[in-house]
């Protein structure tokens, strides 16, 4: 079947970096059975919507993106898969109007891979305008399933209990990202630091970037998301390798410990202080994102005050917050102690403002600074074209296009970070010129304990 006859397919992704990187791996898998894969909201003969159900507004989402595509597209294909059909009422999930419905996890997507392989139809979409399943950046799954059973979250439920994947199977998709032109991967997991807990022997998240370092030459990579437990100094000695960013992800959830202790985490703010002062004595130029709950059941005014304090004391350089929402079979779905939703919403209005604080000020520090970006798009701002791209602090980054017009796509360069622009900092190439992807090999200078 030649390409102008395959049937298209458009993957819709809600959620996290695990669905984006479930959503890669279908990509593949359709390609593979003879589907033409795009992943925007565009005319498609099929159609797959990966779905979230970490809160209600995530829930609620799924139902409305599910329900848009069997309007815009009554004649196709359309699937669901992810984590919102675990959560769903049957009632409710017959009345999307879906052909197939199924869950998450490998068997799940081979199922769903078989459904359109099957019944896959005839090529009905005339026009493409070059589209194809894009990601400048490749997320890969390490690791699926949850242990912990957080007093919160209801991802256990759907994504099962922890089973990691191989060192091989992810050098293999890492090496596969690399021969489709991607420049970073990001290793991904529900929980990312249980990786190797359930292989004999046992093995350790270290270990893991280790094999990727040895068995790939990926340019960047970005590991996402940790707890502070996860921070190892077996862990954090790899970061001399100037190809993993200084990034980290630490989910705090609350900066309080009797609110941690009645979400059932595995830490309090001494644990997570203690391993952010270890990164940072590192890893000086890190930048550390978090996630916040606002208003979790039985958080009192003085529990949240602290918790804001806390977060400004650790001096995030971007804080995801967003208030607590009740999910059925959870355990903190019948604590008593419910916090309003105006309270909630107030709550996370701080948050977000203290997050809009913080975020500002770690990029002000960033000024003067030669750091490497990773080009992803050109925009039109103001009626003068930019390239848009990540930098490894995972900063956006935007750089006038010059007069040579070099086209900058998809390249990782150095540039010097500069004044605050929109969402994050303008930059000018070293030198007045761009730099090559090997100046970016460079040791960099640390400060160990």
């Amino acid at each position: 079947m030649s390409m102008l006859d395959s049937p298209v397919a458009s993957i819709l992704t809600l959620g996290c970096k695990l669905n984006l990187a479930d959503s890669s791996s279908l990509s593949k898998e359709l390609s593979n059975v003879g589907y033409h894969v795009i992943n925007t909201l565009s005319e498609a003969d099929a159609y797959v919507v990966n779905t979230c159900s970490v809160t209600h507004v995530a829930a609620q989402k799924s139902r409305r993106l599910i329900r848009s595509v069997r309007r815009l597209a009554p004649n196709a294909l359309v699937t669901v898969t992810g984590c919102y059909p675990a959560t769903a009422h049957s009632e409710v999930l017959d009345s999307l109007g879906a052909d197939f419905v199924t869950g998450t996890g490998d068997k799940s997507h081979s199922e769903l891979v078989s459904f359109l392989q099957t019944n896959r139809p005839l090529r009905k979409v005339t026009e493409l305008k070059d589209e194809i399943f894009r990601q400048t950046r490749s997320f890969i799954k390490a690791q699926e399933g949850c242990n912990d059973v957080c007093a919160f979250c209801i991802i256990p439920r759907t994504r099962g209990r922890e089973r990691s994947r191989s060192e091989f199977l992810v050098v293999e998709d890492v090496n596969n990202a690399i021969a489709n032109d991607s420049k970073e991967v990001v290793i991904t997991g529900t929980q990312l630091g249980a990786w190797g807990r359930d292989i004999t022997p046992s093995r350790s998240p270290d270990q893991l970037i280790a094999a990727i370092l040895e068995h790939t030459d990926i340019p960047r990579i970005r590991f996402s998301s940790l707890q502070p437990q996860d921070i190892t100094p077996e862990m954090l000695a790899l970061w001399h390798d100037p190809r993993l960013v200084p990034h980290f992800h630490l989910a705090l959830q609350a900066g309080n410990d009797a609110t941690l202790e009645r979400m059932r985490r595995r830490y309090n703010t001494a644990d997570f202080r203690d391993a952010v002062s270890r990164i940072r004595a590192v890893i000086p130029e890190v930048a550390i994102t978090t996630d916040v709950i606002a208003g979790f059941p039985g958080e009192s005014h003085e529990d949240f005050d602290e918790s804001l304090a806390f977060c400004e004391e650790m001096s995030f350089s971007r804080i995801h917050a967003f208030p607590y929402s009740p999910r059925e079979r959870t355990s903190a779905f019948k604590m008593s102690d419910d916090v309003s939703h105006p309270v909630r919403k107030d709550r996370m209005q701080k948050l977000l403002e203290l997050g809009k604080r913080s975020n500002k000020k770690f990029r002000e520090t960033s000024k003067g600074q030669t750091r490497s970006v990773l080009w992803e798009e050109c925009r039109d701002i103001q009626g003068q074209s930019f390239y848009r791209g990540l930098s490894d602090t995972y900063v956006p980054v935007y750089m006038q296009l010059g007069t040579d017009g070099e086209d900058l796509q998809n390249r990782i360069t150095p540039v010097a970070l500069g004044d605050l622009f929109k969402d994050g900092v303008l930059a000018k190439p070293l030198k007045g010129k761009i730099g090559s992807e090997g100046d970016l090999q460079k040791e960099r200078v640390y400060m160990h304990d």
